[in-house]
């Protein structure tokens, strides 16, 4: 058993996730058991969101957090959802040294709130609200380079009980998604989505991290996958938060398309047999978890 934490990228993909969880959210309620049962609680969660765009580092240091519903158009039961966590002020102070450390310039700010992007995949996780949440701001014209930085700098919170996630979508074209949800596109899968879905699948299994770090040159599909890039940079906190460790890996552990376009992997990173023990294919079922 593993003392340090993996760090995970987790795909929120529509704030529909909250009330269908598809098969992504299915494999999230499973996967807050297993972290549970095999690394023992978090201290916290430090989440990154892309929905909380700033132009330096911002960690929300407020003593509690309610669910931000930050999206219109959509049915009222979504907006009818609560998820309030408490906050870990600490865990912003030790996170704000550790990046400042790093020449990060991060700031920690007595605000409190989550953005959709933390609290519809944490809801799965942890329905009760069980582990305290730091949420932190992205940065969206840092590079992917950058954002790497920005995780290697909190790699020390994994090995002090801190889960570190980055919250995005492997594939992120909303102005597609929304014509499939109107029914203007059929939902079949998508060859650009599947292309990219792939390609990130075998440069992490080679471990060609720069490959991946010069994504928009090198990837298939890039435009189509990403018009923007934000959805796809909290991938680099998150693999950069394991990366300074011998031995450490990626590795996909769930996958899985939403309207055939939105593409909710989720990866882990960290030593191999903790990341391989959060795979959907190893995880037991909720039930079982529960006994």
């Amino acid at each position: 058993m593993s003392a340090t934490l993996p760090s995970l990228y987790l795909s929120h993909g529509s704030p529909m996730i909250a009330l269908e969880p598809g098969p992504a959210g299915r494999w999230m309620q499973q996967l807050g058991q297993a972290i549970d049962r095999r690394f023992g609680r978090p201290r916290a969660v430090l989440a990154v969101s892309p929905h909380t765009p700033t132009r330096t580092p911002l960690l929300l240091a407020a003593e509690r957090h309610e669910a931000v519903h930050d999206f219109s158009g959509f049915p009222q039961a979504l907006y009818d959802l609560r998820y309030d966590a408490e906050g870990a002020p600490d865990v912003a102070r030790r996170a704000v040294s550790l990046l400042q450390a790093a020449e990060v310039p991060a700031i920690a700010v007595p605000e409190g709130g989550m953005d959709h992007g933390i609290w519809t995949v944490l809801r799965h996780m942890w329905p009760q609200a069980e582990v305290p949440v730091l949420p932190m701001s992205l940065v969206p014209t840092w590079t992917a380079g950058r954002q790497w930085q920005v995780g290697q700098a909190l790699a020390p919170l994994r090995r002090e009980g801190v889960l570190v996630v980055g919250s995005g979508s492997l594939t992120h074209n909303l102005r597609r998604a929304f014509n499939r949800m109107r029914g203007r596109e059929d939902t079949s899968p998508d060859a650009d989505a599947l292309a990219f879905q792939q390609w990130v699948q075998q440069r992490v299994q080679a471990g060609d991290w720069d490959a991946l770090r010069d994504w928009r040159e090198r990837a298939p599909t890039p435009t189509s996958a990403h018009p923007t890039d934000e959805h796809w940079l909290p991938f680099f906190i998150a693999a950069g938060a394991a990366a300074g460790e011998a031995g450490n890996v990626g590795r996909r552990v769930h996958a899985s398309l939403d309207l055939g376009l939105l593409a909710m992997d989720a990866y882990a990173f960290g030593d191999p047999e903790s990341v391989a023990a959060l795979a959907e294919e190893n995880l037991a079922p909720r039930a079982e978890l529960a006994a």
